[in-house]
């Protein structure tokens, strides 16, 4: 194994690439259940048929578990927004009818996504008042059971060069409601310093697939508030300021 070029660095792993394989080391913070459950998960998301890196072995490195994908060669389609700049509207289009495609898969054994938000909220930083009044709130949403990727933005979709999208980093992959996982999406332009297209993508994605804009809005103050939970400094600065929108219209 080949861990001589380094193609990410993230908070608690690094990824390298070996030849057609993409190596993804996990630090001390990470267990072994905690890399095994996200190999299990990319593996259950793998079954439904959406265009994913395969996994091909969990294994050790040293002292430090790793999980070995196959690698897809590309360009992300954040850097292609960059890149070719005019055609940013239409590849936004293509994002949301990707992102679309995966709502519509079913994968029943992940784990559920109110579970997940309830739990984070549990240890954010916001008030006790303020954690009950998000709680009743995710205790009164919808339930549903879609396909919801957890950090589905353009730096997570590799387009190779015969225009095939793959989705990667399934590790927050859980069932429960599009529009909660559109909220996250959102964030993530908006804690991007992109307002913009946060909102031409909000609008863009209500227009396809006929979600209300309003009942996503309410799913934010749920879904920053679980966000806060891991976001540096400055992220849970702007994530906290949600609390003021418990009643967000």
């Amino acid at each position: 194994m080949n861990l001589d070029r380094v193609i990410a660095v993230r908070n608690a792993k690094t990824v390298y690439r070996d030849g057609d394989r993409c190596i993804k080391v996990f630090n001390d913070k990470y267990t072994k259940a905690d890399v095994l459950n996200e190999a299990l998960n990319q593996a259950r998301v793998e079954e439904t048929g959406l265009n994913i890196p395969k996994i091909l072995e969990v294994t050790q490195v040293g002292d430090k578990w790793a999980i070995v994908l196959e690698y897809i060669t590309g360009k992300t389609m954040d850097r292609l927004m960059k890149e070719e700049s005019e055609k940013k509207e239409e590849y936004m289009e293509r994002f949301v009818d990707l992102q679309i495609s995966v709502f519509e898969k079913r994968c029943p054994k992940l784990s559920r996504l109110r579970d997940k938000l309830g739990g984070n909220i549990l240890f954010s930083e916001l008030d006790a008042t303020t954690r009950v009044d998000l709680h009743a709130r995710l205790d009164s949403m919808p339930r549903n059971n879609e396909l919801c990727h957890g950090d589905f933005n353009p730096s997570n979709i590799i387009i190779r060069e015969d225009g095939t999208p793959f989705i990667l980093d399934w590790s927050h992959a859980t069932v429960g409601n599009r529009e909660a996982d559109v909220a996250r999406t959102f964030l993530y332009f908006y804690l991007n310093g992109e307002k913009e297209s946060a909102k031409a993508y909000l609008e863009m994605f209500c227009n396809k697939s006929g979600s209300s804009k309003e009942d996503i809005k309410k799913w934010m103050p749920i879904v920053a508030a679980s966000l806060s939970v891991k976001g540096n400094e400055r992220e849970r600065e702007l994530l906290l300021s949600w609390e003021n929108i418990v009643d967000y219209e």
